[in-house]
């Protein structure tokens, strides 16, 4: 466990957005009452985690309060399609997708059962495909195509109203981290 800096107003926001007295996002929860973050996945010391990190779930967190709540869209965008997403398209393909791709285009069922670890839930898309609600109201829908004679291949989706709760740049940060939550999970799943 280990305390993140918030101002009162942000976690008196988050609980306001969240309608609960915690917020559970990619197998962490952060008391919205004490700022006191835990990591449910590793079940471990977050006193291991790097100050870079810290300081990323801080930010999202933060801008996340000042989100502007709307209903799901049901439209599913690439990432360049998001307002300004263009811009971080490379870095993001980088970070997020292609690391997919490698860690499970050959093993396409372990996707499913990671995701599940970090809530996620299967769905018929692709060769394997999963919806991860990355925090309230921001679903993403990662799918794979497995390797043949062209190699593995992923995407990740944001619903259209995406931009709604978090600034594009913080969408790539909060889809760059739900991928390395999923292949943490898909580790520990290889080790039990």
């Amino acid at each position: 466990m280990i305390k993140l800096s918030f101002q009162k107003q942000s976690l008196e926001r988050l609980q306001r957005l969240i309608g609960k007295p915690y917020c559970d996002f990619l197998g962490f929860t952060l008391d919205l009452e004490t700022g006191i973050l835990s990591d449910k996945l590793n079940r471990k010391s977050m006193q291991d985690t790097s100050e870079m990190r810290i300081h990323i779930f801080a930010v999202l967190l933060g801008h996340y309060a000042l989100a502007n709540p709307t209903p799901l869209t049901g439209t599913l965008v690439k990432f360049k399609d998001i307002p300004g997403g263009y811009a971080y398209e490379g870095a993001f393909v980088q970070r997020a997708i292609e690391p997919i791709a490698e860690v499970f285009g050959e093993k396409p069922d372990e996707l499913a059962k990671a995701a599940k670890l970090l809530g996620g839930i299967p769905l018929n898309l692709g060769d394997a495909s999963v919806e991860i609600v990355a925090l309230k109201g921001i679903p993403l829908t990662y799918i794979l195509w497995t390797a043949e004679e062209f190699g593995a291949s992923a995407t990740i989706l944001y619903d259209q109203s995406a931009s709604d709760y978090l600034p594009t740049e913080d969408l790539a940060g909060l889809g760059e981290l739900a991928t390395v939550r999923l292949i943490e999970a898909q580790k520990i799943l290889n080790v039990r």
